[in-house]
């Protein structure tokens, strides 16, 4: 089983999500992703969340995960619809709250086979992380650098 996992910036606009949806359909066409974690912390997130949804409706082998940062006992929430569940990454348990949401992704960071990301600002986290896939030899798809060269 493959899996993909995003990462991106609260205030990711709506212009991009055509071309998130058609770059989720890559990862499961051509690269025969499978499972989708996605977070629920801003834009991008809830973009990617709809985009696997959509996607969803032609492939219904798919599987979409919200992951919990903070331990579910502590912090409940309901798996949102159009979701197949929640994941809460082995040993947060320890992790202070305001290290979890990192923590969380890094963890998806070294158990994932691609990222979609929508990361460009210098001093994120999100950017961080991104370059962290790189190094990791995650496939990563920045839909900054494909959005600029299409600008161009």
């Amino acid at each position: 089983m493959k899996s993909c996992f995003f990462i991106g910036h609260r205030e990711a606009s709506e212009e991009i999500f055509p071309e998130l949806a058609e770059t989720v359909e890559r990862h499961i066409v051509d690269y025969g992703v499978t499972e989708f974690i996605v977070g629920n912390y801003g834009g991008f997130d809830r973009m990617a969340a709809r985009a696997v949804i959509s996607a969803k409706a032609l492939h219904p082998g798919i599987t979409l995960l919200l992951l919990l940062p903070y331990h579910p006992a502590e912090r409940s929430i309901e798996t949102p619809p159009g979701f197949d569940g929640t994941f809460y990454p082995p040993g947060m348990e320890s992790v202070p709250h305001r290290y979890a949401i990192v923590r969380a992704n890094r963890y998806m960071i070294n158990h994932v086979d691609y990222l979609i990301a929508y990361a460009w600002h210098t001093a994120s986290n999100a950017k961080e992380l991104t370059a962290y896939a790189l190094r990791r030899g995650v496939v990563v798809t920045n839909l900054v650098e494909n959005h600029k060269s299409k600008e161009e």
